[in-house]
């Protein structure tokens, strides 16, 4: 039950509350969502093959076509993006527990991607994506939204999230 919202000035101290630094710690005591803040994060960018495209696409038009037939169909408006991306969006980082390797589940990246792409083309795109979120997150301070699935029992990132380094030192400095 949602019983209110937090204010633009709120929303950071909340997250950075909620920061872990290790995903092992987090499943060991039956977490599947976490927020992490990687170190030493790299943002890698890897064209999928052509057949893992094709199914995607496949997909993404059966998931529209079944839409189209339920509630929000007839509200006229669509959850699922009209098509993939040709492209994995990943981070390499570490963490307490070591390096890490995960691709980015993240709708927001990909809806970038295409946004973009519509307007600057591929090349520059994906030059923009790669300043975005493999220089000036990393320089201002991003968390991972961590999650795991029942069927699927190792971190996933589920989104990226901007948050200024140093945002959970202030907390604690704030509590003496």
């Amino acid at each position: 039950m949602i019983t209110g919202s937090l204010s633009e000035k709120a929303r950071p101290q909340f997250l950075a509350r909620h920061v872990v630094s290790s995903l092992a710690a987090e499943l060991e005591q039956g977490r599947s969502l976490a927020l992490v803040r990687p170190r030493s994060a790299e943002f890698l960018i890897e064209r999928k093959d052509r057949d893992t495209f094709e199914s995607e696409k496949a997909r993404f038009l059966m998931w529209h076509e079944q839409e189209a037939n339920s509630l929000f169909g007839f509200l006229g408006k669509s959850l699922v993006p009209y098509e993939p991306a040709p492209f994995y969006f990943k981070y390499r980082y570490e963490t307490d527990d070591g390096v890490r390797e995960g691709t980015c589940q993240d709708w927001e990246i990909e809806a970038t991607f295409l946004k973009w792409q519509r307007r600057y083309g591929e090349k520059e795109t994906l030059q923009k994506m790669s300043d975005r979120f493999g220089a000036e997150y990393p320089k201002k301070g991003f968390v991972l939204a961590m999650g795991t699935h029942k069927a699927y029992p190792q971190w996933l990132i589920n989104g990226v999230i901007r948050l200024d380094h140093g945002i959970e030192n202030e907390i604690q400095q704030s509590l003496f």
